[in-house]
């Protein structure tokens, strides 16, 4: 049975009342059409937090050829890490002992089959380079790496599978694949009040160091990054889910307070909200089409790239425009229209009150939340009910994100109307 949505600590702990959102999908040039909101939950109103993800793991690519044996795996482009940046710090050409003077922000990509079904997802991050930094010394920048270097978020339960997968694609590439689980670690930065409009890749509240109205830039360093570089970056997929990095195992994050970081499932709340499936535990492994999860939309796909495995299928599907199965966020309710929670489990159907016909499948769900793979038409009809198949009393409410571009929506009210 489904573990019930965690509470927060203390220190996150607000006094607030729920809201119930009544919401109607009309055409967006209708007059009377209202905006969908998320569904609001008690991580709206509790500040930022900081979750160790302890479900996902690195790896990391050395050699000459690791961008090339990357660029024809995966879904994304990756030439971007090689690429010098533009995104130059506004402190000079070289930044500090522990803070490098550019940023390369990281790229999201899947591994997929040749049939182009997902396998694995992955977060790729350009280390910090030591020529682009000062010395230990701070007399100058720092030597010239000798080989390039990439490292990869990934999920931990299938960490030994992804390294057979990659190293059976290797075949004569220039490029070693190895597990730096033990070296490295994944933390998330989430919550309603860190900045999503902001087009610096730097963590805001390591930006706001300083000291009257100018800017410590060493102390921005100092705050933002380690003692190697190391630093936050805002999620590659969106802004809504805040900050991702990779950082030394043997040392406390960046801005992480001792004894106040949070459980990860309040991380898992927070993307069931968004509507976000991550991982191949909620992205059927061998069975999930990409463009059904959303990963498009999530800036996981590059359609301009060139080859790489499994791209036949994902090109077809988009050009021809047609989608008409997609993961939603969904709440669970009674016939009172009150949250319950624990009585969902994954891949319980999803059905039509009226009709009996099932609409779609749920793929996760913890508490009174979850995400489910469901027939738009379905999904969005506006006289129709749906309930979990074998549940008396268990309603489902789906929800349209806020980040969903709107030809998603469109799309499915023309293909109806046709």
């Amino acid at each position: 049975m489904p573990e019930s949505p965690p509470r927060l600590p203390e220190t996150y702990q607000t006094k607030m009342h729920r809201v119930k959102f009544s919401l109607r999908f009309l055409k967006p040039n209708s007059p009377n059409y209202l905006k969908p909101r998320p569904f609001s939950t008690h991580l709206e109103s509790s500040g930022s937090m900081v979750c160790h993800l302890k479900a996902r793991s690195v790896i990391r690519f050395k050699g000459p050829d690791t961008v090339k044996f990357l660029q024809g795996l995966v879904t994304n482009d990756v030439r971007r890490l090689s690429e010098p940046s533009t995104d130059n710090r506004s402190f000079g050409a070289v930044g500090t002992p522990n803070f490098p003077a550019v940023a390369v922000p990281p790229v999201y990509a899947a591994l997929l089959t040749a049939q182009g079904r997902f396998m694995h997802d992955m977060f790729l991050y350009r280390p910090p380079q030591p020529d682009e930094k000062l010395n230990s010394t701070g007399s100058g920048p720092g030597p010239i790496p000798e080989e390039f270097e990439l490292f990869a978020d990934v999920d931990a339960s299938s960490l030994d599978e992804l390294l057979e997968v990659l190293k059976k694609y290797r075949l004569r590439s220039k490029v070693d694949i190895d597990s730096v689980a033990e070296d490295f670690s994944c933390w998330q930065r989430f919550g309603w009040n860190l900045s999503e409009k902001s087009s610096s890749a730097e963590e805001p509240e390591a930006a706001s160091v300083g000291w009257g109205g100018s800017v410590d830039h060493a102390g921005v360093a100092s705050s933002g990054g380690n003692k190697c570089g190391w630093e936050w970056y805002k999620d590659p997929r969106l802004d809504c889910l805040g900050f991702r990095g990779i950082f030394p195992s043997n040392e406390t994050a960046p801005l992480v307070e001792a004894d106040k970081e949070a459980d990860e499932k309040h991380y898992l709340l927070w993307r069931l909200e968004k509507g976000v499936a991550e991982g191949p535990s909620e992205i059927p492994k061998g069975e999930a089409i990409p463009l059904e999860y959303n990963l498009a939309g999530l800036n996981g796909i590059s359609f301009d790239k060139g080859c790489y495995v499994g791209q036949e299928l994902i090109a077809r599907t988009h050009h021809r425009g047609v989608i008409r199965k997609r993961l939603l966020p969904l709440r669970f309710l009674d016939d009172q229209g009150r949250e319950v929670g624990e009585k969902v489990v994954p891949q319980s159907e999803v059905i039509d009150v009226a009709s009996r016909k099932k609409v779609g499948t749920v793929t996760t769900a913890l508490g009174f939340r979850g995400l489910g793979l469901l027939r738009l038409e379905e999904a969005f009809k506006g006289a129709g009910f749906l309930a979990i198949q074998g549940q008396d009393g268990v309603r489902v409410k789906s929800n349209r994100p806020e980040w969903w571009p709107a030809e998603w929506y469109l799309d499915h009210q023309q293909s109806a109307a046709a």
